[in-house]
């Protein structure tokens, strides 16, 4: 499978204050997915401008033709199944089925306790997010929903006329722990990662690459158990959280040197955060647009 180039637009713009022009330009510049972050508030941007994630898509929609549109990711954090599947056939429907809904267990960050509660423990929030994708998934399928569960309930949810892309949209889920990797096996269409987070501070890029390599393996192993091809899903690395932070952007040569090394993983999508200045993701434009328009012809 060839390769896929995506970017991940942070919500931190006024729309008319370049907010619609980055959406635009993604599709301008020929990338296969634009996604979002779908948080309340996210680490050092708290204290600034920070938008919706739904909202954000919608207008994407609107201003866009073929670039497809995604979270990455969505969290069971402050998101319950039944109001997030209504907003998610809506938005399917404005964008004449270009979404993909990227979903993950969530974390500790502002997002778990923005709600008033306190920050779930990692056994609930594996717990909590298995119960969430498999809600999602049945009310996203289905036109009338009742489920009684553990931490989420729906009763006569209806969900008419469901999603343009059927059975659903996919979801992209995002996991590295064996209850997740069996959640992407099970409903992903793709399956997403950010590395070894532990790597992050003191790790060498060779042993990033290891480290993926094993839960491309565990992946593997999940997919064998209910008798699914791992080939069959696809698998998408979110850029900057690896040791190797930002130089994959720092020259052309150099995300390609990057991106050849996790495709030989079996890596089907990259995807690299818009250049954002005076933050982590920061990077020269011009080397980003040039990534975007020259990278996959050296790859492929």
């Amino acid at each position: 499978m060839s390769l896929r180039l995506s970017t991940v637009i942070l919500p931190y713009r006024r729309w008319s204050e370049g907010g619609r022009q980055a959406w635009q330009r993604a599709e301008e510049l020929g990338f296969h997915t634009a996604y979002t972050y779908d948080h309340l508030s996210w680490r050092s941007f708290r204290d600034g401008p920070w938008f919706g994630a739904v909202p954000t898509l919608t207008a994407a929609a609107a201003v866009t033709d073929r670039l497809r549109l995604g979270t990455l990711v969505t969290s069971p954090n402050f998101r319950h199944p039944v109001n997030l599947a209504k907003e998610l056939i809506s938005l399917d429907d404005i964008s004449g089925g270009r979404v993909t809904l990227g979903i993950g267990a969530g974390g500790t960050g502002f997002d778990a306790t923005a709600l008033g509660q306190e920050p779930w423990t990692p056994r609930e929030r594996a717990d909590r997010f298995a119960e969430f994708v498999a809600l999602l998934d049945q009310l996203l399928t289905e036109d009338s929903v009742s489920y009684e569960g553990d931490f989420y309930s729906a009763h006569e949810a209806r969900n008419i006329p469901g999603c343009v892309q059927r059975p659903r949209l996919p979801f992209a889920v995002a996991a590295t722990g064996p209850r997740g990797l069996r959640l992407a096996a099970r409903y992903g269409r793709a399956w997403v990662t950010t590395g070894d987070p532990k790597l992050y501070e003191n790790g060498t890029p060779e042993q990033s690459v290891q480290a993926i390599r094993g839960q491309v393996g565990k992946l593997a192993d999940a997919c064998a158990e209910i008798g699914r091809d791992v080939a069959g899903l696809d698998k998408i690395l979110l850029t900057g959280f690896t040791p190797d932070r930002g130089r994959p952007l720092e020259s052309l040569d150099a995300f390609v040197d990057f991106a050849g090394r996790h495709q030989e993983l079996g890596f089907t999508e990259i995807v690299v955060h818009w250049p954002i200045p005076d933050s982590d993701f920061a990077a020269d434009e011009k080397v980003f647009e040039q990534i975007a328009m020259e990278a996959l012809a050296q790859l492929h």
